[in-house]
């Protein structure tokens, strides 16, 4: 197993305990995490701190050139907010845990020069569908869909 990507699914699992969305992030230079979040919105009453979100704020102020150096791991698909933060910092690598309970921006980052991976790893397909089996309301607003009667 990947150290990153099983760093990103500990802080999904984190985002979950804490009665969140479970989507964790890990934003990695040289080696290294310098950032990780999950997806606050729950927690933090937050409309933007999704897991990506959430790694790039706690990787602090960082200069260009760390961006373009670095690789982000995600367990899901990284929405349009997210894929736009990646374009916006020039990250150019991003890695997905899975993207089979929510597919997101991919194929506009690869059309800019991302490079994508996509693991399709099962403990991310597990936290999401359980999850969304739990709270599709919550699922609903987390990706922008009007609620369900759930």
């Amino acid at each position: 197993m990947d150290i990153f990507m099983q760093a990103a699914i500990e802080e999904a699992e984190k985002g979950r305990a804490e009665g969140g969305i479970p989507i964790g992030s890990v934003l990695v230079h040289q080696g290294r995490i310098i950032g990780r979040g999950h997806n606050r919105r729950v927690q933090n009453g937050s409309a933007i701190l999704h897991g990506e979100m959430d790694a790039l704020e706690n990787a602090g102020r960082q200069s260009a050139q760390i961006y373009r150096d670095s690789v982000l791991y995600t367990t899901l698909s990284p929405c349009s907010m997210c894929s736009g933060a990646i374009m916006l910092y020039g990250i150019p690598q991003v890695v997905i845990g899975e993207n089979t309970t929510f597919m997101g921006e991919e194929e506009w980052l690869k059309s800019r020069g991302v490079s994508i991976e996509v693991l399709q790893d099962e403990r991310c397909i597990r936290l999401m569908k359980d999850f969304i089996a739990d709270a599709p309301s919550l699922w609903n607003e987390d990706i922008g869909l009007p609620a369900t009667g759930a």
